[in-house]
Parts: C-alpha cells; structure tokens; sequence
C-alpha cells in the first residue's frame, strides 16, 4: 500500500518541532555548566564573565567580531569557557600558586580543565571597566564555598596588557585579607596606588570548602 506523504505545513510543523528541540538540547548543554556553579570576580568582571554578561543571550550574533573582539576569539574557541564562568579554578595548589601557574597562563589558571579557557590569555584590547584608584572589588560566590582569602594584584605601570599576557612579576601585590565565612558575595578595598591607564587586576580566590583556588584576570582602566 502507498504511502501518502503528510501535508507541507505539517512537514514544516515537524521540522521546525525539531529544530527547537535541538535548540533546547544545545542550551542545556551549555548550562548544565553553570548550574553546577562555584563563582568568579564580578565587579570589576573577570574575563570569561564580562563575555557571558555582555553576550550570553546573543553568543552567535557575528557583529560581536568587530565590537567585542576578544569576547569574539574567546567564544568561538570554547563556548563553554563563557558558559561555564565560574569554574575557573585548579584543585591541590596547596597554596603554591606561582608554581602552578606558569608565567603567561596567568589568566587560564595555568590552561585549567584542559585547556577550555585558553582564550583568557591572549592579550588585546578586553573591554575594560573604568574604576578609581581606590574601589571595591567584589566576588560572587555562587556555592558559597567560603574564603580561606582573597589576594589582589595590579600589573605594574608601563606594563601593556595589549599586547603581554601577564608574567608573576608584572604583578604588585596591594591587598590580602582573612577569611570570610560562607556567603554569596566577598568585597575587598583595593587601592592601585598612583597607577593610571589599562591595567589588570589579577585575583587568587582561596575557597574554603577544599583546596580550590580560583584566578581571574579583570580588565580596569584607571583614571
């Protein structure tokens, strides 16, 4: 017995019902990421977070290329280095953090998670927050790890994150503090001396809850 093909508009109803379905499928894929959530810098935004802020919800809008251009490299070489913002951290450091991270990989955590977040490393032109000299920056914890402590430091002046992924000694140490009991946001006061111009504030996350550390490079221009 032949058989009679479905209507046009019921061959359309199908392929579209298909289409969505795969679309739900990739999103939670990407997300399943960040619902296992640990946390990151967010004021001033690390890297990888200021790219899922400004795009998460417009990731493959081509003209990301020529108004975020870092954010561009950095989304089409991992996806999941945007969507999984939070994880950006290496376990059993032992809080032997310049021997874990080799000079240059600073900002990937020393090419964590096999290399996922690689992108954060290549120098240019990051969109950048305009802070003061003296501001507050704060981390969101999302698991409400704790913090054994927070150390903060800015590349020195007449470095040029431009065109240099940053090296240990670039960085100055300018604040360290104790710990803080589990909560879902930790702030610091920062004071970057007489710096002015693009810097990065490079941010070590000690959690509490094992031995995890967690590295963030975040773009600031100070005036």
């Amino acid at each position: 017995m032949a058989l009679i093909p479905a209507p046009a508009g019921t061959r359309l109803a199908r392929k579209t019902l298909i289409a969505l379905t795969g679309a739900l499928v990739l999103m939670v894929s990407l997300l399943s990421g960040v619902a296992g959530a640990h946390g990151s810098t967010t004021d001033p935004p690390s890297r990888n977070y200021g790219c899922w802020q400004r795009w998460g919800s417009d990731f493959q809008n081509p003209t990301m290329a020529q108004r975020d251009p870092m954010c561009w490299q950095a989304w089409q070489r991992d996806t999941n280095a945007m969507w999984n913002w939070n994880g950006l951290y290496r376990e059993g450091v032992a809080g032997n953090h310049q021997a874990a991270i080799p000079d240059g990989q600073l900002c990937s955590a020393g090419r964590t998670e096999n290399g996922r977040y690689a992108a954060m490393d290549v120098p240019g032109a990051w969109t950048a927050a305009t802070k003061p000299r003296q501001f507050t920056l704060t981390v969101t914890d999302q698991a409400k790890h704790g913090a054994d402590y927070l150390r903060v430091y800015v590349t020195k002046q007449g470095f040029n994150p431009l065109t240099t992924s940053p090296r240990w000694s670039d960085l100055e140490q300018v604040a360290s503090t104790g710990r803080y009991a589990p909560a879902g946001t930790y702030q610091v006061a920062v004071n970057a001396g007489s710096r002015t111009g693009r810097h990065i504030v490079y941010v070590i996350w000690q959690a509490s809850h094992s031995d995890q550390s967690y590295y963030f490079c975040n773009d600031v221009i100070f005036q």
